[in-house]
């Protein structure tokens, strides 16, 4: 029997440090998602407000035929650090599968509390809804992940009529439960304390939605990432949800988002068919 402990929490959570060549993101991304705003042209419509926070905007590309539904992305940073400029690339899949996608920034921590971030993700999610109909799709990378199973599990202001329409929700690499963010330094920004890891945690909390939800993770990230993956897809199966933990093979935390940009790779087809 081999029994294992987590040491060191940082280094559990640390991807760029882990990843061979980690440290060309997140710059890497920032050309790409330029030039994809550049070509979208009048197919994108581009700092819309959706709250008073200066953060509190987003970016909505649209196809060239009416929209089949919505597809929101929530970026992640560990709700610290990053905005919608470093992702815009990755909304080409859905684009071409004929979506409707909006990709918002929000405030960050430690200037407001995980749950807010939540909140603000709703009022995003609300008025993208307000302005593209049919279904609504979720997904969200690491702290993305986690923002955007949040959101069905109520109480984040998100109105029923726009619950509703949620039809499928995917987490790329989420972080499920806060909790091991407790024991990190990256917690002396997040700002997180016991209270909040248990009313924010998905995987400590029941959805109010019945909704598909597919977690998918790189078979190659941090075995954190592995474990927060496999344990929302087992608590919520639990609860009676349809659910699928999705390992995919030579994927690490940075490109496993590769998939959005092909609506015809892995992750395009379990998202957009």
């Amino acid at each position: 029997m081999t029994l294992f402990r987590v040491e060191d929490w940082d280094d559990a959570y640390a991807n760029g440090a882990n990843i061979a060549g980690g440290d060309k993101w997140p710059e890497a991304w920032l050309g790409p998602a330029a030039d994809f705003r550049q070509l979208a042209g009048r197919n994108a419509r581009l700092d819309i407000a959706y709250g008073q926070h200066a953060r509190e905007i987003m970016d909505l590309f649209l196809p060239k035929e009416t929209p089949k539904g919505l597809f929101v992305f929530v970026h992640g940073g560990f709700w610290i650090r990053f905005d919608k400029s470093y992702w815009s690339h990755l909304a080409a899949g859905a684009v071409a599968a004929g979506w409707a996608v909006a990709m918002p920034s929000y405030p960050l921590c430690p200037e407001v509390h995980v749950r807010e971030i939540a909140q603000s993700i709703a009022q995003a999610v609300t008025l993208a809804a307000s302005q593209v109909e049919g279904p609504i799709r979720l997904a969200g990378h690491s702290a993305g992940g986690h923002l955007a199973t949040r959101l069905i599990c109520g109480g984040t202001g998100l109105p029923e009529p726009v619950l509703a329409r949620i039809d499928r929700v995917m987490s790329i690499s989420g972080v499920h439960d806060l909790r091991p963010m407790l024991r990190t330094q990256l917690n002396d920004t997040i700002g997180l304390d016991e209270t909040e890891t248990k009313s924010e945690s998905p995987a400590l909390l029941a959805p109010v939605a019945d909704v598909p939800v597919i977690c998918w993770v790189g078979a190659n990230e941090r075995s954190e990432f592995v474990r927060q993956n496999a344990l929302l897809a087992n608590v919520w199966r639990g609860l009676g949800l349809a659910t699928d933990a999705i390992e995919e093979p030579d994927r690490n935390h940075f490109n496993v988002i590769d998939g959005l940009i092909s609506a015809n790779s892995p992750m395009g087809q379990a998202l957009f068919s």
